[in-house]
């Protein structure tokens, strides 16, 4: 069972990826995949890179890495910078991720207990574990700096 101390550790790494994305103008929002003590992939945002509103940074992780490695993800850890939307809950849950570690909660788009939690339906027969707050001050303000910029 992962500590306090080895979500901060993976969490930091994370926040690398989000303050990538921040330095190519994208909303900075990083992911990283574990599984045991091995980093499976890394990944930003890349809405504005590849002109699709649907390149969020944990779904392009899992996307790019599922096909050749794993279809299930029961054993996985997916360190994510702010609370999934619908769409990357939604493939958690079909991927049968087995934890999801997030920084902040987003009060406009959360799907993970902000605005609907989709992880608890009871629709669904897959509910993965879910650890919230971990480093949430810093993805804050990395995500209030990104929108204060693009505001001037």
């Amino acid at each position: 069972m992962p500590t306090d101390m080895d979500h901060h550790y993976y969490m930091q790494l994370a926040m690398e990826q989000a303050h990538i994305a921040y330095e190519r103008d994208e909303v900075p929002i990083g992911a990283i995949l574990v599984y045991g003590n091995d980093i499976l992939g890394r990944e930003h945002n890349r809405t504005q890179e590849l002109g699709n509103p649907l390149a969020h940074a944990e779904k392009m992780l899992i996307d790019n890495l599922c096909p050749s490695k794993m279809k299930y993800l029961y054993d996985c850890r997916l360190y994510v910078t702010l609370e999934p939307c619908v769409m990357c809950a939604g493939m958690m849950i079909w991927r049968r991720l087995g934890n999801l570690i997030f920084a902040a909660y987003d009060p406009k788009a959360g799907a993970v207990g902000s605005v609907y939690n989709v992880l608890l339906d009871k629709s669904f027969n897959h509910h993965p574990v879910v650890v919230s707050g971990v480093m949430e001050r810093e993805s804050k303000d990395l995500l209030q700096a990104f929108f204060r910029r693009k505001r001037k």
